[in-house]
């Protein structure tokens, strides 16, 4: 299978819009039926190997999971005591979703409610889903292709996570900002101004570097890897990124570091040139805020410093 397949934004872009909003129903399912976890770990989904998933959730009563099948193009709730609800995701308004996703919990015995049942953070945020019979666009390949790049980033990801060996988020994807994403923390507590809300207060309650890969939006159409430091230390878009084509951009009053999907995709190792962008952004971003990263460092996953050493013998023979 070709590493990083072409995504053009443009190419998607209805598709898009209405895959994050059943995304975004569902994930709000999980928020209310998933015991609370720091920094709101228990939100995102994980990546499967036909889809997407908010693993075992319950309502007191029923456990059960909600799974998006982008094989077979379905979603799937299933119960522990073996009750399915299945229903194609082609052929259905944000609407049409959100009663079969209702519909399906009912069958399989969970009596679940979404507590705000309308977009987070997007530009229709102040419609219900259940009127939204504006987005109905689902195109299968555009789907599909979009799932191919989120396996191969999660494994990415996963691989670049091995070399911390601090306080680190599990590989999520998020259906807030449809990114998927892994966080490093560091062990200083963050003191957010009172005004600050209540999603961002916990997400950043702690000094991070996070470290993800996503899909566009309209005030950047084209899909990157990015990374960032919060909260952003002086001088961090001063440090050098890797490759070159790699770059700083203002985000707001912050930073945040790109290497832009279709540059990546262009180098010689496509692979190798996203795992030297994720490291030099996390130097540039340990080192302006005075991590000790030779602490924290895993090689290959591996803290034990005999077999470390063994590894490094082997390499040097």
């Amino acid at each position: 299978m070709e590493l990083f397949p072409d995504l053009p934004f443009t190419s998607w872009v209805d598709t898009r819009a209405t895959l994050h909003r059943f995304a975004q129903i569902v994930g709000k399912v999980r928020l209310a039926a998933s015991p609370r976890r720091n920094h709101w770990w228990s939100v995102p989904f994980h990546v499967t190997s036909r889809g997407i998933t908010t693993r075992p959730m319950t309502d007191g009563s029923t456990i059960f999971t909600i799974d998006f099948d982008f094989l077979d193009h379905r979603l799937d709730i299933t119960a522990l005591s073996g009750r399915r609800y299945s229903f194609p995701l082609a052929g259905n308004s944000v609407a049409d979703f959100y009663d079969q996703v209702h519909k399906g919990l009912s069958a399989v015995g969970a009596d679940v409610r979404i507590a705000l049942p309308w977009p987070f953070d997007l530009s229709d945020s102040g419609r219900p889903f259940a009127e939204d019979t504006e987005h109905a666009i689902y195109d299968a390949a555009a789907v599909s292709r979009y799932w191919r790049v989120l396996s191969q980033v999660n494994l990415l990801l996963e691989e670049f996570a091995a070399g911390y060996s601090g306080k680190t988020s599990p590989v999520h994807h998020f259906w807030h900002t449809f990114d998927i994403a892994v966080t490093r923390f560091g062990d200083a507590f963050v003191d957010q101004p009172p005004s600050t809300d209540p999603v961002t207060r916990e997400a950043y309650s702690r000094d991070v570097t996070s470290f993800g890969f996503w899909f566009g939006e309209d005030a950047f159409p084209e899909a990157a890897f990015y990374s960032y430091t919060s909260p952003e230390p002086a001088g961090l878009a001063d440090e050098p990124l890797h490759p070159s084509t790699a770059d700083w951009i203002e985000r707001g009053s912050s930073h945040l570091a790109v290497l832009r999907y279709d540059d990546a995709r262009a180098a010689p190792d496509p692979r190798a040139a996203v795992l030297e962008f994720y490291d030099s952004a996390y130097r540039a971003g340990a080192t302006r805020a005075g991590w000790d990263i030779d602490k924290w460092t895993s090689p290959g996953g591996v803290t034990d410093p005999v077999i470390t050493a063994e590894q490094r013998g082997a390499r040097q023979a």
